[in-house]
């Protein structure tokens, strides 16, 4: 069997793409399968992440799992918009929030860049 062709966009930037994740906090199942996924596929770092809608409970969540304090948002716009100023922002966002706010949070990354 044929090892698996190189992702195009990997091999363009030379590194695993940076992850920021909004939602799929504590107590969320989607959300540790999110993260244990993209760590599997071995092509994203999770960098960055607003774990619940609780601003505590959010940085205390992204500290839990292995963020450091500077990378752990209170809130998903308080992500999104940091993350847009950063030279190491976040490339790609994973929205794991219930499906009534993914709109809100798409538009808001995509104006972001």
């Amino acid at each position: 069997m044929a090892a698996p062709a190189a992702n195009p966009v990997i091999t363009l930037l030379g590194r695993r793409l940076r992850l920021a994740v909004i939602g799929g906090g504590p107590g969320s199942f989607i959300g540790a399968m999110h993260r244990q996924a993209a760590r599997l596929d071995d092509r994203y770092e999770l960098v960055a992440a607003a774990l619940s809608s609780d601003p505590i409970r959010s940085v205390s969540a992204g500290q839990a799992i292995g963020l450091g304090a500077e990378r752990c948002y209170a809130s998903a716009m308080e992500l999104l918009a940091s993350e847009a100023t950063r030279t190491d922002g976040a490339d790609v966002v994973a929205i794991m929030t219930p499906n009534d706010s993914h709109f809100s949070y798409a538009m808001e990354a995509l104006a972001k860049g």
